[in-house]
């Protein structure tokens, strides 16, 4: 097996790495004049695609782990000039290039290797001594056999034997080596680690402020709301109860009030409830969530959900609130006549698109909202970008990295 693999290794490395060399070099010589702007991105991400096949055979194969170091996608912009920017100023792509360029050479010999630690050792034992004198094959082009009659075939076969023992053991670490030099040049640098651990120590005080924020927002709500209605209540209980020998209408009238007061406090606890877990979702996953959403709002709403399990309930919750704030704003500011939801799964990641045909001009910066939004996904390492020209339309593209659990069994979070 691990024969087989170098020679794919080796393929590979000039198949596809001269290529993409070629294409990467001229289509970044050619950013100046504009051709580049549309090349060079095309060519980068195909570079790009090419080290992720490495990382995944590097695991896959000899068991080294690459993770994956490059910077996260902007939003989207029908500017060439930023997505060329975007990806040039990474310094993964410059380390994804220099893997190319040295990978050409090392892919070769080290896939040929492989395949000689292990192959021509076979064939020295299998095939070479046994072919007849008129074929003049010889055991490669090192040990002409039939030149030396029976002690050439004896000694075809030994030292066939000998590299096969030797080899079969020694290609799987070949294989290792090409994997931790590519591990070297395609994984995470100490800086971007660095940088790493910067975004998630700010996300994480991020995200205790939010939390802290909301637990005083509920008992606040409940302070001011139920928690009144509630003392409210006893008190026209007991009053009731005075008057109930005395004066049986005000009693009556008392009792009255106070099953009105019992009825509102139960509708705000509901809703207190609703905004801290809606019970949809428990319910009916995000798919259900989003679609009683799109009744709520008083426009047109097109969801489309296509999920093929669910998330774990700390994700979906924090899917839905994205998606309930985006389509809160959007029905409050942007004097949209319609609007559209799309939820699915790709690449390892929950994407919910937004978007309406209102005004535009919509900017998270200038929002409390959408920073708001922007800490919820951060706490899960998502990410959200806005397209909103003046004129519109608007759209909210958030991604949220997750696994999905299969659609008949519940998240891990949710199993008791």
């Amino acid at each position: 097996m691990a024969s087989i693999r170098g020679l794919v290794l080796a393929m590979l490395s000039l198949a596809a790495g001269i290529p993409l060399l070629v294409l990467s070099i001229v289509s970044i010589a050619l950013i100046p004049i504009g051709v580049g702007l549309v090349l060079a991105p095309a060519a980068l991400l195909a570079v790009r695609g090419l080290a992720d096949q490495q990382r995944s055979w590097a695991e896959e194969w000899s068991g080294v782990p690459i993770r994956r170091p490059y910077r996260p996608e902007p939003p989207a912009s029908r500017n060439p000039f930023k997505r060329v920017t975007w990806l040039l100023g990474d310094p993964a792509t410059w380390r994804d290039v220099l893997w190319l360029v040295l990978n050409i050479p090392l892919g070769l010999l080290l896939g040929i290797l492989t395949w000689a630690a292990s192959i021509y050792g076979l064939e020295g034992v299998l095939v070479a001594p046994w072919l007849p004198d008129s074929v003049n094959y010889g055991w490669g082009p090192f040990w002409p056999i039939h030149d030396y009659g029976l002690a050439g075939t004896v000694a075809t076969v030994v030292g066939g034997a000998v590299l096969t023992v030797i080899g079969l053991p020694v290609a799987p670490r070949i294989l290792k080596a090409h994997a931790l030099f590519s591990q070297s040049l395609l994984a995470p640098t100490r800086t971007r680690l660095q940088e790493r651990v910067q975004e998630l120590t700010e996300t994480r005080s991020e995200t205790v402020d939010a939390s802290a924020a909301e637990l005083r927002r509920i008992e606040r709500d409940l302070h001011d709301g139920a928690q009144a209605r509630l003392v409210a209540l006893s008190m026209n209980i007991g009053l009731a109860e005075e008057l109930m020998k005395h004066d049986p209408d005000a009693a009556q009238k008392l009792l009255t009030e106070a099953r009105e007061a019992s009825g509102m406090a139960l509708t705000e606890l509901r809703d207190l409830v609703r905004g801290i877990h809606p019970p949809v979702l428990a319910e009916r996953g995000l798919d259900g969530g989003v679609q009683a959403l799109a009744l709520t709002l008083p426009l047109p709403v097109e969801a489309k959900v296509d999920l093929p399990g669910r998330a774990a309930a700390p994700v979906e919750s924090a899917a839905y609130f994205a998606v309930a704030e985006i389509l809160t704003n959007t029905a409050k500011h942007s004097n949209a006549r319609r609007a559209w939801v799309d939820v699915h799964y790709a690449r390892g990641a929950l994407i919910m698109i937004v978007g309406d045909d209102g005004d535009g001009g919509a900017d998270p910066a200038r929002g409390s909202g959408m920073r708001g939004i922007e800490r919820r996904l951060a706490a899960f390492d998502g990410t959200m970008a806005v397209t909103s020209p003046p004129g519109g339309p608007t759209v909210v593209t958030m991604e949220l990295p997750c696994a999905l659990s299969s659609p008949r069994t519940l998240p891990s979070s949710e199993t008791g």
